[in-house]
């Protein structure tokens, strides 16, 4: 029979021990300079290129292409003082075959980094021909590619009467500014700023639920080893017990997501902090209240199985091959709403976003990037709902059994029987 008092004990009794914990508070504290870090140390990472000393041996068949990129890279600094260092012949395909003998001991050494050939064919297909130890250096590409492009665009133009300026427009790539067309706003240009809150949510959700999730199966395996369970349950039942236990967990989950997201609430609610131009981030209360809920919601579910788990299992070791599943249920959402930056409205994301356990990582990621109608956002939420009360069913035939099961490891065909036991 379910008591409510015997429940709402269980609570304050996890809400008090989860909230003056050591960990809680450090965690708390810590992930936003943990994430700061990172961002930091990417940052730092992107900007450390290491490809001071690269040397390229630059071969062409077609005389004026070679001369023209030479023209293009001499006006580049980084080829003026030497950051790279770039030799210009001019050799047709079977005496590039000799010179790639002859200069294979170098490319190997490390003493000459690559040889780019440019083809006749070039000029028609702007294919280019790279040779090297490391054929994928994107450094090197990011650094060369325009520049041989400019440089094969000229030479196709410079017979045919065009200005400089005209050549130059032709060979520039095309920018796209993006636009959000709202049902309720008119055409907002689009930032950096929705895309870092995707990734933001996709972390945080992430992190939490494995977070949580683990600290959930190992309180449960301690209390069943040292025996406290057995005080617990003589005064309320394994329902009661479980329930509190999830709550009180989900309670703190959700406080210390609220902790973790002032930031972002303090730049849409207020003007203290000035954004750049380019970062134009498109939020609201009303997504930030939905990513709460929907949070708690995912996080009491995963709490449900995390427990199962603890309760079958006497130990960490032993506990390590029933949670693999779960990590999985947790790990493919976050890689499929890490892929949503690249096309959210895909088939694959828009069913992922209605898929239980799936849902509850994707659909945030989702609605940052795009407009979500509101019957989508509610039949996940409906969804969501349903799979936690789906899990917390079969969590606490599991519960009720495991809790109090010492020795030997049970097999999962052993587990699947609780299943059959009244609960």
């Amino acid at each position: 029979m379910f008591s409510l008092d015997k429940t709402l004990t269980v609570i304050k009794r996890e809400l008090r021990d989860k909230l003056l914990s050591k960990s809680f508070v450090i965690m708390t504290l810590l992930l936003p300079i943990f994430m700061f870090g990172i961002l930091g140390f990417q940052t730092f990472l992107l900007t450390q290129e290491s490809d001071e000393g690269t040397t390229i041996e630059l071969v062409s068949e077609n005389e004026d292409v070679l001369y023209n990129i030479q023209k293009v890279f001499q006006e580049r600094t980084f080829i003026q003082n030497e950051y790279y260092k770039v030799n210009y012949s001019q050799k047709d395909r079977e005496q590039l075959q000799n010179f790639l003998e002859e200069k294979r001991t170098d490319l190997l050494s490390d003493k000459l980094t690559a040889i780019i050939f440019v083809p006749q064919t070039a000029l028609n297909n702007k294919d280019v021909e790279y040779y090297s130890k490391n054929p994928n250096n994107r450094t090197v590409f990011d650094k060369l590619r325009d520049m041989i492009n400019n440089a094969l665009v000229e030479t196709y133009f410079e017979d045919k009467n065009f200005s400089q300026e005209e050549i130059q427009f032709a060979g520039m790539r095309v920018g796209f500014n993006t636009f959000r067309i709202s049902a309720d706003k008119d055409a907002e240009e689009e930032g950096v700023g929705n895309l870092i809150a995707s990734f933001l949510f996709t972390f945080l959700l992430y992190f939490s639920l494995i977070f949580l999730g683990t600290m959930m199966m190992r309180a449960v395996i301690e209390e069943k080893t040292s025996k406290i369970v057995e005080v617990l349950l003589s005064s309320c039942s394994s329902k009661d017990l479980m329930t509190g236990k999830i709550l009180g967990t989900g309670i703190t989950g959700v406080m210390q997501m609220f902790i973790w997201l002032l930031p972002v609430i303090m730049l849409i609610t207020t003007s203290v902090f000035t954004l750049p131009a380019d970062f134009n981030l498109k939020l609201d209360m009303g997504m930030i209240f939905y990513f709460l809920i929907n949070y708690f919601i995912g996080l009491m579910t995963f709490l449900g199985l995390f427990a199962s788990v603890g309760a079958i299992f006497d130990n960490d070791q032993d506990a390590q091959s029933g949670i693999w599943p779960i990590m999985m249920l947790i790990m493919i959402p976050f890689f499929i709403a890490i892929t949503s930056q690249n096309n959210p409205d895909s088939a694959l994301i828009k069913i992922s976003s209605f898929v239980p356990f799936s849902s509850i990582i994707v659909m945030p990621a989702r609605m940052t990037l795009v407009e979500v109608p509101l019957w989508e956002l509610l039949a996940a939420v409906v969804i969501n709902i349903a799979t936690f009360f789906g899990i917390f069913m079969l969590a606490g035939k599991i519960y009720r059994v495991g809790i109090l099961r010492t020795g030997k490891k049970p097999t999962w065909a052993e587990v699947v029987k609780w299943f059959k036991y009244q609960y």
